[in-house]
């Protein structure tokens, strides 16, 4: 394959280690920054273990409503989050993407956490998994778009966190 699939977003935020995956892995903070600047995020469900899931919903200011969830497969406080995503209905079965049929019905994300001097860097690797050629070749062209909505919502736990200290 000529193009790199993989979607690898890095980041560093001022705050240690422990707090930045517990806000990635806690309801109670998750709830304030994930998701697309301007939306509210209510969790559902949240049980991060391996086998467990996250599953919550999206509501634009409009009112729009999407719902996702988290299946993980590993998890190694605080070091290492690895988690298959997808959108879901509201009961958590498994659906596509509600803007494009196109988007891979699932993407296994890998987080990695190391911490320098107070300051945390994640790095976030995402990959579809089984999906068609039709599916990868959309998930390549969405990279942009989804470098900038990470960005943006990345930029949310910054400021929680910031506020939090």
């Amino acid at each position: 394959m000529s193009h790199i699939v993989e979607l690898v977003i890095t980041r560093t935020i001022q705050a240690p280690r422990e707090i930045v995956f517990q806000a990635f892995t806690q309801a109670e903070h998750l709830k304030h920054w994930w998701g697309p600047k301007g939306w509210t995020m209510d969790v559902s469900q949240m049980e991060v273990h391996p086998g467990g899931m996250c599953h919550y919903r999206l509501q634009s200011t409009e009112g729009h409503v999407m719902w996702a969830k988290f299946m993980y497969s590993e998890v190694s406080s605080p070091e290492k989050l690895v988690y298959t995503s997808s959108f879901s209905d509201e009961e958590g079965r498994t659906v596509r993407a509600p803007f494009s049929a196109s988007f891979p019905l699932e993407v296994r994300n890998t987080l990695t956490f190391s911490e320098q001097d107070g300051r945390t860097t994640f790095t976030l690797h995402g990959k579809p998994v089984s999906a068609t050629e039709v599916e990868l070749e959309f998930f390549r062209s969405m990279h942009e778009s989804m470098q900038m909505g990470f960005g943006g919502t990345f930029d949310q736990l910054a400021e929680y966190l910031a506020s939090k200290k």
